[in-house]
């Protein structure tokens, strides 16, 4: 298509934006201009129902006026006879009035200075029966017929009213129904303002506490305070997306605390490495040994951040697999940066766990290397069948978990004695068990095992 056929388009388009534009910003604003227009429309059709009825209404004084003016001269009119004949009453000055008496359509008695309106009258006389009409002769006027019953003879009094004064109390009334709408919009408009204001104070209170509240401390709720029904049910939904950012927060705070934690052995070990490695001359085979140690240390970060990375995605094992327990065991032993005085065996036989051997790995790292920074002399590891799988038992003849923090041993972040002289975040037993069971095992601790500490691994079978 041209771009004529496009072109008629565009003055909507600029009327639309206009409208936009020149729309409130503000939904107080918004609000008080929608009751404005609806109350203006409403007060527009009522003043005009209403001024249309009180105009009827005085039109229809007007005719009983007129009607029992018209009454009151037929009462001196006599028809009985061949002839039509006015007779004379204490009432004459009726005949003064705009009052014309007619014998058919011939004029009887009328006012002698109203010419134009005599005409008027005469044709009305002439078309019979009862009828009005207004005349604006100097003046609007309304002018009605009446005959007079009885008698033989056909007479027709007409007579006639100034409209002015009943106008003008319509006018009147114009202006005043005018004068009060104005008035009712502008107190419906401050008292829309006023209300919507009230009403959405509740909704800037929310909003200054969202700004306060810690996304991830505070425990306050929405909720729990006591709002209108909308606002209540605006205040859950609130709730809930903040219950669902802080998890959030959380989680990534766990995530970021358990690989700082899990990172920090690997990383210790080459850093201890490279410092050795640059403070004494090395020969070739020496070098290659650190470079070795360094490589399986980089390893080693690569696999747990793989392997805590994918835990974080969905909470399961995303990459399935077996792992040979005693290898991976031994493994973790040669790795591990245990103290010289410590004796550690490993036994078990051969079995087979249905879980990665990174994985396995993860979660056995943080019991072996609690149990080997708490024990005095000896750390065992024990590796055997269970009726639900595969158990690995990490055993250390050490001071032992105290009973009043047996409760909190798994929870994040919490540490017996924070200042026993030992580095630890609080993190490593929550992840072990969080990684165990996301493979359908358990991380579990033996309160009756004494002296020391003892902590079961439940791993599926392969």
């Amino acid at each position: 298509m041209s771009d004529s056929h496009h072109r008629p388009r565009r003055p909507a388009t600029t009327a639309t934006a206009l409208l936009h534009r020149l729309a409130p910003r503000t939904l107080r604003g918004r609000l008080s201009l929608v009751a404005l227009v609806t109350a203006t429309l409403l007060m527009l059709i009522l003043t005009v129902a209403f001024n249309a009825v009180a105009g009827r209404h005085l039109q229809h004084q007007a005719d009983d006026e007129l009607r029992t003016r018209a009454a009151a001269v037929a009462t001196t009119v006599d028809t009985s006879g061949t002839t039509v004949r006015v007779l004379e009453t204490s009432h004459d000055e009726l005949l003064d009035t705009n009052v014309w008496i007619y014998a058919g359509r011939h004029l009887l008695e009328g006012p002698s200075t109203a010419g134009p309106l005599t005409r008027v009258a005469g044709t009305l006389a002439a078309q019979g029966g009862r009828r009005c009409v207004t005349a604006d002769v100097h003046g609007p006027l309304q002018l009605c017929s009446q005959p007079v019953p009885g008698g033989r003879s056909e007479a027709t009094v007409v007579t006639a009213l100034d409209l002015s004064p009943y106008r003008s109390s319509a006018d009147t009334l114009l202006l005043g129904s005018l004068a009060l709408d104005a008035v009712m919009l502008a107190c419906t408009y401050a008292l829309t303002r006023l209300a919507v204001g009230r009403a959405l104070r509740p909704v800037r209170t929310m909003t200054d506490q969202a700004t306060q509240w810690s996304a991830v401390a505070s425990e306050e709720r929405f909720g729990s305070m006591r709002h209108p029904a909308e606002l209540a049910r605006l205040g859950t939904s609130l709730d809930s997306i903040l219950d669902r950012i802080r998890t959030l927060l959380r989680h990534e705070q766990q995530l970021t605390g358990e690989l700082s934690h899990e990172l920090r052995t690997p990383l210790s070990r080459i850093i201890a490495e490279l410092d050795w490695w640059q403070t004494r001359p090395r020969t070739a085979d020496q070098t290659r040994a650190a470079h070795q140690v360094i490589a399986d240390a980089a390893e080693s970060m690569r696999t747990i951040c793989d392997t805590l990375l994918d835990d974080a995605r969905d909470g399961t094992l995303t990459a399935p697999g077996t792992a040979e327990v005693m290898p991976t065991l031994h493994h973790l032993a040669e790795t591990l940066d245990a103290p010289s005085h410590l004796a550690l065996t490993i036994d078990g036989p051969h079995l087979t766990a249905g879980v990665p051997a990174a994985l396995l790995e993860r979660i056995v790292s943080p019991l072996l290397t609690n149990a080997c920074r708490y024990s005095h002399s000896n750390v065992a590891v024990h590796a055997y069948h269970a009726p639900d799988g595969v158990r690995v038992d990490v055993i250390d003849d050490g001071p032992g978990v105290p009973p009043a923090f047996a409760g909190q041993l798994f929870e994040p972040g919490r540490r017996a004695d924070p200042d026993d002289g030992h580095g630890g975040a609080g993190l490593g037993l929550p992840l072990a068990r969080r990684l165990a069971r996301s493979t359908g095992g358990d991380v579990t601790y033996d309160p009756g095992h004494t002296p020391g500490a003892r902590f079961v691994v439940s791993l599926p079978a392969e």
